[in-house]
């Protein structure tokens, strides 16, 4: 048997592959590619991006979570993991078994954002809005069960009005939507956003991290108005469990040694996200708030994998 320390000195000693569980030219395939290619420069070994989408992110982590644990066969994923882990009944994997977190890797903030036909210039005007108007107000999706749906539904319940949900096929009908003002607001990802509210086709009301964002200089939080609200997109690195911890440690290192890289952090930035770097124990700590936070959401709204 080869001693796990001397194991993890020579890792990598072959090829690592990054397995990102959707199509290419999303938001987790560009950080995935930049993780990549730094994790690659770093070490001389080449780092080979997969792209295995579907079942909303659950085929690219099956993958990972069955293949050998020996650090050569990587995850990066979205806070969509924690979703699944409640919207879809049966699982091939086991999130808190089956894959070993390494590092969060950045937020993006959403942003509630209304069509400017909408007569609501903060979250309590919208409430007022949502609790005198006939029937309240509608709001916009990438899908049922998605970040943007379930924000739509913690919004919702903490306001106590009504609001109907219209879920769309992705971020570009919803945006399409939006803007010819067939609902009346939306939560999406700030970088989507920010054309829109610089040419003053879509209004900013608040953004959905706990503090105000970097990323929307001015915009005040909707946790300002409901204490506690939090929901904002999320990349994070996985291994399969049971991968030797200095094998995981080694990874680690070269994830934060990345996301230190004023390269990586200027795109990131650039993109409206916030670089991040945790330890596996945060990430761990993080994941089971998000997996308990999602799975009411998901039985709240009620939401089905489509």
């Amino acid at each position: 048997m080869v001693p796990v320390a001397a194991v993890a000195q020579a890792w990598p000693a072959k090829q690592v592959r990054l397995v990102i569980p959707f199509a290419p030219g999303g938001g987790a395939d560009i950080v995935g590619r930049m993780l990549a290619a730094r994790i690659g420069d770093a070490t001389g070994q080449q780092v080979l991006v997969e792209n295995r989408a579907g079942a909303g992110g659950n085929v690219g982590a099956e993958v990972v979570a069955k293949a050998p644990a020996d650090g050569y066969t990587v995850l990066l994923t979205t806070n969509s993991i924690a979703v699944n882990a409640s919207l879809y009944p049966k699982l091939a994997y086991s999130l808190m078994r089956d894959l070993a977190p390494v590092s969060l890797i950045a937020n993006i903030p959403l942003v509630l954002v209304v069509h400017p036909s909408v007569p609501a210039k903060t979250v309590k005007d919208m409430v007022a809005l949502a609790k005198a108007r006939k029937g309240g107000l509608n709001y916009g999706s990438n899908g049922s069960g998605t970040t943007s749906h379930l924000s739509g539904v913690l919004f919702a319940t903490e306001a106590g009005a009504a609001m109907t949900h219209v879920p769309y096929k992705g971020g570009g009908p919803v945006m399409a939507a939006l803007l010819s003002g067939e609902v009346d607001f939306g939560f999406t990802a700030i970088i989507t956003a920010q054309p829109y509210l610089r040419s003053g086709r879509l209004r900013a009301i608040a953004v959905t991290t706990p503090k105000p964002s970097p990323a929307a200089p001015g915009l005040p939080t909707v946790a300002s108005v409901y204490p506690g609200f939090e929901t904002e997109l999320w990349h994070g690195v996985f291994l399969p469990a049971g991968t030797p911890e200095p094998v995981a440690a080694r990874l680690h290192e070269e994830v934060l040694k990345a996301l230190r890289s004023n390269e990586m952090r200027s795109a990131l930035e650039r993109d409206g996200a916030m670089p991040v770097g945790t330890t596996p124990a945060e990430f761990a700590a993080i994941l089971v708030r998000e997996v308990e936070k999602y799975a009411r959401l998901v039985k709240l709204s009620g939401a089905k994998p489509e």
